[in-house]
């Protein structure tokens, strides 16, 4: 009983992990952002210095959404 409540918090704190990082690392990228006032802010120092850490997200989101995925489908299944 105890481990399928930490599994589940575990799966949740995932969760919230992925939609962070997501997020992030689309606020990082530099396709995203286009022109305009976006096109602005890519050349402002504090971008600049967000930036240096996009490519690190990564190495954050990968395993975090791997994880999330085997741990919810091992708990969970696939049935509806």
């Amino acid at each position: 009983m105890l481990e399928s409540i930490i599994i589940v918090r575990l799966i949740f704190v995932l969760g919230i992990l992925n939609l962070v990082t997501g997020a992030l690392i689309c606020f990082s990228c530099r396709c995203v952002p286009g022109a305009g006032i976006m096109g602005k802010l890519v050349k402002s120092p504090a971008y600049k210095r967000f930036y240096k850490y996009h490519c690190y997200l990564w190495w954050v989101f990968w395993p975090s959404v791997l994880v999330h995925a085997i741990l919810a489908i091992l708990v969970f299944g696939t049935q509806s």
